[in-house]
């Protein structure tokens, strides 16, 4: 079986901090790739559910983990300024020792935007801003001059990066809007991320993604796949059903459908035949999340039972 990378989201949204610590430091442990945070400043049921800043977040992982990479599904570009972001991603980078992995989108929630005095633009111009923000990113961790930048959006005048990330940090987009979004990765991306509620439409979703490579006259074998998606592994089919009737009622369609055609779902087995299913749609990384209240154990099973086959 081919080779894959997987990654772990880390417990944020109504958890303390001890709990997000110990379960990277035991995903690191059981030999998972990376680990990822969701980057919002209110929980997306309701604004008073405490959840941790990502980058804040970010660094706390960077300072107690020593192998795995970190990234963020994904950061608003539009929702803090662009150059402090710049400056914020390779001071992190830094005490990750180059490990970061940049996730970047355009945003959905209009009251992190407002809330804390940040305009909320139209979609077309959220689009636009990305765009504008991974190109003065990349510029400030590459150039040794100051760097001035006037886009539509995003502008910044003589600003100064030091120290640079210490490696050339993977810009993940990520997204399913075929017109724009996926355009913006065909041009732009190290990394495209197809959302958990895309999950079954990944195939055409990477067909999309390969027009407009031609399109742009871009290498389609520059850019990796990688899947959000919910796993639900369990010890016996019988046991998986009524984990994922279970998880679809928690989760409705935001971590997609756990039933789908190739949702990651079942024993080892079938969880392995889901995953050969991605890879032979060229999707080779994966962002899971696994299902359950403690999700260390199902993170086990999946790390000696799973990963193996894809070592």
């Amino acid at each position: 079986m081919a080779k894959a990378h997987f990654g772990v989201t880390i417990p944020q949204i109504k958890r303390p901090w001890i709990a997000a610590s110990d379960s990277a430091r035991a995903f690191e442990d059981l030999g998972f790739h990376s680990l990822w945070v969701c980057d919002h400043l209110y929980g997306p049921q309701s604004p008073k559910l405490p959840i941790f800043e990502a980058w804040t977040m970010l660094a706390g992982l960077a300072a107690i983990t020593e192998r795995v990479e970190l990234g963020t599904l994904v950061t608003p570009a539009g929702m803090r300024n662009s150059a402090h972001l710049a400056k914020t991603i390779a001071s992190v980078d830094n005490m990750a020792g180059g490990r970061i992995i940049a996730g970047l989108g355009a945003g959905w929630m209009a009251r992190e935007f407002t809330d804390f005095g940040v305009p909320f633009l139209s979609t077309g111009e959220r689009l636009v801003q990305l765009e504008e923000t991974v190109e003065l990113l990349r510029r400030m961790w590459r150039e040794d001059e100051p760097v001035t930048y006037e886009g539509r959006f995003v502008q910044a005048n003589n600003v100064v990066c030091e120290p640079k990330p210490p490696r050339s940090v993977p810009l993940l987009i990520g997204g399913a809007g075929e017109r724009v979004t996926l355009k913006l990765a065909a041009t732009h991306a190290d990394i495209w991320n197809n959302l958990a509620g895309h999950q079954s439409n990944l195939q055409h979703k990477v067909d999309v993604l390969k027009s407009h490579c031609d399109d742009v006259g871009r290498d389609f074998s520059e850019i990796r796949v990688s899947q959000q998606c919910l796993v639900t592994i369990a010890e016996s089919a019988e046991a998986a059903g009524p984990m994922a009737d279970r998880a679809q009622q928690i989760f409705g369609g935001h971590m997609g459908d756990p039933k789908g055609p190739i949702a990651i779902t079942g024993t080892a087995e079938q969880c392995s035949e889901a995953i050969e299913k991605h890879l032979e749609l060229g999707c080779s990384m994966f962002m899971m999340e696994f299902f359950g209240r403690d999700t260390i154990e199902p993170a086990q099973r999946f790390a000696e039972d799973v990963a193996p086959n894809f070592a």
